[in-house]
């Protein structure tokens, strides 16, 4: 199953620039100057369109917010080692996104960060060594 996130943006160009710095891919064939397609990892997907053409899709126009707008979901992802989380975050740091809360739980390592649109990430590295939990 393929799963793809597509989210409203005030610049393609400068979302483009935001998750090139993460060093996502970008998917050429499924972009253009409207909508910007970026693989998280095989079959995620990222979709970052203008507001007209997120709007186009069909009765969204009331879910449009805008930079200032809390974001209505979190995306989580795993990644491979704790270094790996703190990588990402410091890259989307670098790139003008806002960094958030460090989470170290005896099980799992989780930062936050947001993109300039302020679309909400959560990477986490869930740790080899997790013991019970109270």
């Amino acid at each position: 199953m393929s799963l793809f996130i597509t989210c409203p943006v005030q610049s393609v160009e400068r979302a483009t620039a935001f998750y090139t710095a993460l060093g996502w891919t970008l998917n050429s064939e499924m972009s253009s100057d409207e909508v910007a397609c970026f693989a998280i990892s095989a079959d995620q997907y990222v979709m970052l369109g203008s507001r007209e053409m997120y709007a186009s899709v069909g009765g969204v126009e009331e879910l449009i917010g805008g930079p200032d707008t809390p974001s209505k979901v979190t995306v989580s992802f795993d990644l491979g080692s704790r270094e790996a989380v703190d990588e990402l975050v410091e890259r989307a740091g670098a790139a003008g996104g806002k960094i958030g809360d460090t989470d170290d739980y005896p099980f799992m390592y989780q930062r936050q960060f947001d993109d300039p649109d302020g679309y909400h990430y959560s990477p986490f590295w869930m740790k080899d060594e997790a013991g019970p939990t109270t």
